[in-house]
């Protein structure tokens, strides 16, 4: 009999959440398990569905940083119709097959906001007769609460109801009591995956693209703007004015009007353009990378081996992002600037100082997390039938 899985991911700005569970789900789906990837916003153009059945549900995405609006995209804010029409999308689309897993991303570690569609879903699998394997699949690092009861009620939803905690990180670089205080309270349900690797089968960059340049990149989403102006602005006041090109990526999220006001500075030793699917080969033949810390456009980085700069976003109460970039500075592999305050004259000095360290040798963090998720799901649902 063929398992089944239904995956639940709601990314809100960039596109990471989204690129992690899709990951995991092709990889489920490489050992015969048919996966159901319901998402609540529009999915990155550059995503590779192929074997999976994607649900569409009303699509949200954050209005900024803060997190506390959340718009359609028609740019209206969502109230508690809106609300009743998701929860019953969503749950019409678990209750279309008897699943045999429900895997969620970040809840109930975040997407508080969205606990109106995610406690339904969760008790509604509770609920079946066949009782499916009941996992969450969270990052690295988890972004710190204020309210230290936010976090421990993080921790009593999971005693409470999952049967797995899947953690995509290498323990020996990063673990989870490092950003979660109640780690304690759920470490029976954890398993470490490695970092998950979702550069996938990406095609290689044109001849010459990237050869000996300053790639600088702000991931899939809207936030990074501000860095790629800075950026350019950097070039010229950098020891690499002369010597070699730099290559800007705009996310897609980008607006138009943004991305023209960009693109109209390109021209002597400066190119810009929208993200590319062949990016983790262009950084393969960078001289530098520059870059905001999240943790897909950090992958990249470390499986590049290439020198970096990192501008960990930290508009309002983001730690995440500036949490990861100290774990790779202690361990020798990039530069790391703030983004408060940054100024050309501050990025350049950083990717001179990059240039100027040692080439970073003998450091290496466990990836292969999609396959190793998939393999201790595969396990969880092997048990549960037998």
């Amino acid at each position: 009999m063929t398992r089944s899985a239904f995956i639940h991911v709601q990314h809100l700005l960039g596109t990471g959440h989204f690129s992690r569970a899709l990951a995991i789900g092709r990889a489920l789906a490489a050992k015969g398990i048919d996966v159901t990837l319901a998402t609540g916003n529009t999915p990155p153009p550059l995503a590779d569905l192929d074997g999976i059945t994607l649900v569409e549900l009303p699509p949200v995405r954050a209005r900024d940083a803060r997190f506390k609006s959340f718009i359609t995209p028609e740019g209206r804010e969502i109230d508690d119709a809106w609300k009743a029409a998701r929860m019953e999308a969503t749950l019409s689309a678990f209750s279309a097959r008897d699943f045999d897993l429900l895997l969620t991303e970040t809840w109930p570690f975040g997407r508080r906001p969205f606990a109106f569609e995610m406690e339904p879903l969760v008790a509604a699998a509770r609920a079946r007769e066949r009782r499916p394997v009941i996992a969450a699949s969270v990052r690295d690092i988890l972004v710190r609460k204020q309210e230290a009861w936010k976090e421990e009620e993080m921790a009593a939803r999971a005693e409470a109801a999952y049967d797995l905690v899947l953690v995509h990180a290498d323990p020996d670089f990063i673990r989870l009591e490092d950003s979660f205080p109640f780690t304690d309270r759920i470490a029976h349900l954890i398993a470490y995956t490695g970092f998950v690797d979702t550069a996938g089968t990406r095609p290689e960059a044109p001849e010459g693209d990237g050869e000996d340049e300053v790639i600088v990149s702000c991931g899939g989403g809207a936030v990074g703007a501000e860095l790629l102006r800075t950026a350019m602005a950097a070039r010229a006041l950098s020891g690499t004015a002369n010597t070699c090109r730099w290559r800007l990526l705009a996310g897609h999220d980008i607006d138009a009007a943004t991305f023209a006001d960009l693109s109209s500075g390109s021209g002597d030793g400066l190119v810009v353009e929208r993200a590319r699917a062949d990016f983790p080969s262009l950084l393969a033949r960078a001289r530098c990378s520059v870059s905001q810390a999240g943790y897909n456009t950090v992958l990249d980085v470390l499986r590049a081996g290439v020198p970096s700069v990192l501008v960990p976003f930290a508009q309002i109460k983001e730690t995440e992002q500036a949490q990861r970039a100290e774990a790779l500075v202690r361990h020798g592999r990039a530069v790391s600037v703030p983004e408060a305050g940054l100024t050309a004259k501050d990025l350049a000095r950083a990717v001179d100082e990059a240039l100027s360290a040692p080439r970073p040798s003998g450091f290496s963090v466990r990836l292969g997390g999609a396959e190793s998720a998939a393999s201790i799901l595969a396990g969880a649902l092997a048990e549960r039938a037998a």
